[in-house]
């Protein structure tokens, strides 16, 4: 398993080669490249997708001459780790702040049902002593 300093930096290419991958479920160098918006050559997709898997965020099987590229942990693990780096860095770590913003910056976008769910897990939150 890479170093946790190591694996928390991901390039703006890293992170839009994790997210055809985890769209995916698994995926070649040639398919990467494909779901990509304007992706580099496939040499530079093949360099990243090895810095990646160094990383600790992919792994690989032979499938005949290719490599299939799956990722290493689920999305949402992944997703909390990032959001945790998230609020560690512009938020002090505090979860409230992070929230806060989060909500603000989506406060058009959420619906009244959404709202109610979220005021639902806070309040299971509360229950639990969380």
């Amino acid at each position: 398993m890479a170093d946790s300093r190591v694996r928390e930096t991901l390039s703006r290419r890293e992170r839009e080669i994790m997210e055809v991958i985890y769209r995916r479920g698994q995926a070649t160098v040639a398919e990467v490249i494909e779901g990509m918006a304007d992706p580099p050559g496939y040499s530079a997709v093949r360099a990243l997708m090895n810095i990646l898997e160094e990383k600790g965020h992919l792994s690989h099987k032979k499938a005949g001459a290719r490599y299939v590229y799956l990722p290493t942990r689920p999305r949402r693990s992944a997703g909390r780790e990032a959001l945790r780096r998230l609020a560690d860095t512009f938020f002090g770590g505090s979860v409230p702040d992070t929230v806060a913003a989060l909500l603000d910056l989506s406060r058009d976008e959420l619906t009244p049902e959404e709202m109610d769910r979220l005021a639902e897990m806070i309040e299971e939150a509360r229950k639990e002593g969380r």
